[in-house]
């Protein structure tokens, strides 16, 4: 079987786990390759998520590379037996990889937090406020293109509608709320619907109002938990950076912002009432 062409950003991350800890081990690729009876190249694309890679084969490598930690070996050989595609495959060649990429990170998180500045978070928008604010930052789209990126916008929700939906914590400033992508109409059902996915079990919306002092430059972040901590990834979306973050050292500077606007949040009670509030002054 060829290498895939374009893997996943999942499928990478895979990889690049089995290559840390065959680095940790301090053995390099071609030894570990031929413990496989293979080839360096084999290791090599292993790694680069190129060469799917079988649960038991994880097992192996890492048992090779002397693993202890029991946890994150298995998380890793349950994801080599995920199999199949995802709903999100149907808009390959339709939408960048980096879409399909937030949607699968987005299906196998165990729990999402986001901060979101300056629009209200895409899961929770409304198919009129997505169509909206898409087109505001790229007025020429052809109306194809629009249709199948708001699609796949809303088609992201099926995280809230699975028998076990996944724990989703938004942070929202104020601003976003505020910001005019859209006419009165279009804002206010979009603060309304908003307020009612508040109301959900496995939903918390919580708000920073303009009053709150936020320390140093916060931006977009969606932080999506592993089956283990190790396995978190950050996703990032600013004007000066962007992608999947998953170093230790970074995992905890984004773990530190979350803690640092939650605290500034109002609570879940109070932020329903500020949103109220606002969709009847649009």
């Amino acid at each position: 079987m060829p290498p895939r062409s374009y893997p996943t950003a999942r499928q990478k991350r895979l990889g690049a786990e089995l290559r840390k800890l065959r680095e940790r081990a301090g053995m390099n690729g071609a030894t570990a390759a031929a413990y496989l009876g293979g080839e360096r190249a084999q290791i090599s694309h292993i790694e680069s998520g190129r060469y799917g890679v079988s649960d038991e084969r994880v097992r192996r490598l890492a048992a090779h590379y002397s693993a202890t930690d029991k946890h994150l070996v298995d998380a890793l050989a349950a994801m080599a037996m995920e199999r199949g595609k995802g709903w999100w495959d149907e808009y390959r060649g339709a939408l960048s990889p980096g879409f399909l990429d937030v949607a699968e990170l987005e299906f196998h998180a165990t729990h999402i937090r986001v901060i979101q500045m300056l629009h209200v978070p895409g899961q929770l928008q409304t198919d009129a406020y997505a169509r909206s604010l898409i087109r505001s930052g790229m007025s020429d789209l052809p109306a194809a293109d629009l249709n199948t990126r708001v699609e796949h916008r809303m088609r992201r929700r099926v995280i809230f509608e699975r028998p076990r939906p996944t724990p989703f914590e938004a942070f929202i400033h104020e601003a976003a709320l505020r910001m005019r992508y859209c006419d009165a109409d279009t804002m206010r059902e979009q603060l309304e619907f908003l307020h009612e996915m508040s109301h959900r079990p496995s939903v918390t919306v919580r708000i920073v109002p303009f009053g709150r002092q936020i320390t140093g430059s916060v931006h977009s972040v969606l932080y999506a938990g592993g089956a283990i901590p190790a396995l978190d990834t950050v996703q990032i979306d600013s004007a000066f950076d962007g992608g999947f973050l998953d170093a230790e050292a970074q995992l905890t500077k984004y773990r530190g912002l979350l803690a640092s606007i939650e605290s500034i949040s109002l609570g879940t009670e109070e932020s329903r009432e500020h949103i109220h509030r606002i969709a009847q002054e649009v």
